[in-house]
């Protein structure tokens, strides 16, 4: 396993973390084969991964719970553990312990290294400033029940960057990989953490796995290439590629991936991809851009928006969803009801305003209604 510097904390950690959103089912649903994860997480422990990420409301609650039991028996002692305050049911401070101590609870620990504000965004962030939970998380820290403070993100790089510059925290969790270099925090928030001397964590290194398993005419182009390398490892070797990204996190499902993973973690380091590899991805991730139905570039003359929709925010969902298809689509989903209601394809008023400055000539009028269904 190779080991990375946690931005400028005195910490080192592996190449790859264990995201425990994805772990293996009995029927399919929310219900984790607790046995199968606890010798999956106890297996990537075992071969050197020290970094372990969960959340409150993954898998229902049952991924703290199976994240506790894999971390027994002296494992917990080889680990940093991070999970999440879920932000969006926090309505007083009280609200912050009653979540806290039952995490510490489902996690059979008395500590959580790395406590990350969860998916922080332009209307969340202002509301648990103001309501003091800041203050809240710097006396749970005192008080030895989490170590460090950190926030998870979903949303543009301004609401990135106001959130960056509002605090002194210890590390970021970004969504980010190669088809997503311009898509929220994107490139631009991950240099910008970088500056501001801030730990930058990668989840979503696949896009909920779908990179893995690449349409066809992105899989001719990686076919034609000279290399024996795979979807996956290219996506995560890509990663590890650059000096800012500290950790990347993978929700594993299955013991195989956890191996292949551990394994391409090994062959990690930064500036280890070659041009052509690099050139490779970028191919890759051009041809993906050309499949995507709807040609926005994201270049914002649309907006504002007189009744505040988010028109390329929605059309980029929608692109992703389309593009990427499988487990993809719920991801997009959920970041979809996230916004808020104005914000959603479905405020749309049909007004036409946008249109006569797009440059793309696209018909948005007739578009986000499309948006809507396919999400709603």
């Amino acid at each position: 396993m190779k080991y990375r510097k946690l931005g400028p904390l005195d910490v080192e950690v592996s190449a790859l973390g264990f995201g425990a959103m994805r772990l293996p089912t009995v029927t399919g649903g929310d219900d984790v084969d607790e046995q199968q994860a606890v010798e999956m997480i106890r297996w990537a422990i075992d071969e050197g991964v020290n970094y372990v990420d969960t959340a409150w409301p993954y898998h229902g609650g049952q991924s703290e719970t199976a994240v506790g039991a894999a971390l027994a028996d002296g494992y917990r002692q080889r680990v940093y553990l991070a999970t999440k305050l879920p932000v969006w049911d926090v309505k007083q401070l009280d609200d912050c312990d009653r979540f806290l101590d039952e995490q510490l609870r489902r996690l059979r620990t008395d500590r959580i290294d790395f406590y990350l504000l969860h998916c922080l965004n332009k209307q969340r962030w202002p509301a648990m400033r103001d309501l003091g939970v800041l203050d809240w998380a710097e006396r749970a820290r005192a008080d030895g029940r989490i170590g460090r403070i950190g926030f998870s993100f979903h949303d543009s790089f301004d609401a990135f960057r106001e959130i960056v510059d509002g605090y002194d925290w210890s590390l970021c969790q970004i969504q980010y990989n190669y088809v997503c270099e311009d898509v929220q925090a994107g490139t631009e928030g991950l240099r910008y953490a970088a500056e501001k001397n801030l730990a930058v964590v990668v989840m979503e290194p696949l896009f909920g796995g779908t990179l893995a398993a690449p349409p066809e005419s992105v899989r001719r182009v990686l076919d034609e290439a000279d290399t024996d390398a795979t979807p996956v490892e290219l996506a995560l070797r890509w990663l590890w590629n650059m000096p800012e990204v500290a950790l990347v996190l993978s929700g594993m499902t299955e013991i195989e991936q956890v191996r292949q993973n551990v394994a391409t973690a090994g062959r990690s380091g930064v500036a280890a991809m070659d041009d052509a590899e690099l050139a490779l991805v970028a191919r890759m991730a051009e041809t993906y851009r050309q499949l995507s139905p709807i040609p926005c570039t994201k270049c914002g003359y649309c907006l504002p928006c007189p009744n505040g929709v988010d028109i390329p925010g929605n059309f980029e969902l929608y692109n992703n969803a389309t593009v990427q298809k499988g487990s993809s689509f719920g991801l997009c989903k959920n970041l979809y009801a996230m916004q808020p209601e104005t914000r959603r394809a479905a405020a749309c008023v049909q007004c036409g305003q946008c249109e006569e400055h797009c440059p793309q000539s696209i018909p948005i009028s007739q578009w986000m209604p499309r948006v809507d269904e396919k999400f709603a």
